[in-house]
């Protein structure tokens, strides 16, 4: 069993790429691999340049990959399709022409991937983990959501080759388990994958190990997180927004929080999972200095669980 674990631009701060203290792209590449990550996710659209041969040398001289892109955006407005599709086009035309990790035996998509994330509705971020506080989309706001996620992903596979994966997220549309199983009905397998991501799941009221076994038949990519436990109780006890608890550190190196990851690791090993996890560690760009620290961190410490 082959499992290759990478990481991403948002331990380092890397969500709002309007976000003025932002550490540069270089940084965060220079800093995965001196971690020992052997690749990365690209991040949000516009936060590495869309220049495939400039990027690809600087992964090259870094002996890194590029694992996945990321749609995180706002689903639901229909007005905001041919934005949706111009990111995805120009993320997808990028990522495939960057280095590539050797496909795993066992892997049923290769790399490239596209997760694909909701995002951008104030209603949502505000009850981010609060499944009873959340307001659910009207059956017609659905329906154009899962319009423009099957948009995104038919481009992606049919103009590119890249297999896009939802990637369920607090504080937007697709967060709790009604929504994960509305979803997975609503998105036919062949069309999209899912990326679990265990930290998501947690911060939702859902047990990671359920989730992970549930959907392990539309599992093509998995994202690792740990929550503080007692920094979560507190910020759940207030009206707060996703990232500005993830600023408070609810977000901490794996190993040190609330998730079981030896028993996901057993999980996996009876599903026979080979692929990709990518570690993330959401926080404010401006407590980047610890970035290194954590991801080396979180990445010993899964070596020491058996990953």
């Amino acid at each position: 069993m082959t499992i290759t674990i990478t990481t991403a631009p948002c331990c380092w701060g890397v969500d709002d790429v309007t976000n003025p203290n932002l550490p540069p792209w270089e940084r965060v590449f220079d800093e995965a691999a001196a971690a020992g990550y052997g690749g990365l996710e690209l991040g949000p659209y516009g936060y590495v340049p869309l220049d495939a041969p400039r990027v690809a040398a600087a992964l090259a001289r870094r002996d890194l990959f590029i694992v996945a892109g990321t749609i995180f955006d706002d689903l639901v407005s229909p007005g905001n399709r041919e934005a949706l599709l111009r990111q995805t086009d120009e993320i997808c035309a990028l990522v495939t022409r960057l280095p590539q990790p050797e496909r795993r035996p066992g892997q049923r998509f290769a790399t490239p991937y596209l997760t694909v994330m909701d995002w951008g509705h104030d209603e949502r971020d505000y009850a981010a983990g609060h499944s009873d506080r959340a307001p659910r989309l009207s059956e017609a706001a659905w329906a154009g959501m899962v319009e423009n996620i099957r948009a995104i992903a038919a481009l992606a596979r049919d103009r590119h080759g890249v297999r896009a994966v939802i990637h369920p997220h607090a504080g937007g549309h697709i967060e709790f388990a009604d929504e994960i199983a509305r979803i997975a009905a609503d998105i036919p397998p062949d069309l999209a994958g899912f990326c679990l991501d265990t930290g998501h799941s947690h911060y939702a009221g859902i047990d990671p190990v359920e989730l992970i076994e549930r959907y392990a038949d539309r599992l093509d990519y998995i994202h690792f997180k740990d929550i503080d436990p007692v920094v979560f109780e507190r910020v759940l006890g207030r009206r707060i927004r996703f990232f500005e608890a993830c600023a408070e550190g609810v977000m901490c190196p794996i190993g040190r929080g609330a998730i079981d990851y030896p028993a996901i690791r057993a999980l996996l090993t009876r599903l026979g999972y080979e692929g990709f996890i990518t570690v993330e560690q959401e926080r404010d760009p401006r407590h980047a200095g610890g970035s290194l620290a954590d991801v080396k961190a979180s990445r010993d410490y899964l070596t020491s669980v058996g990953f």
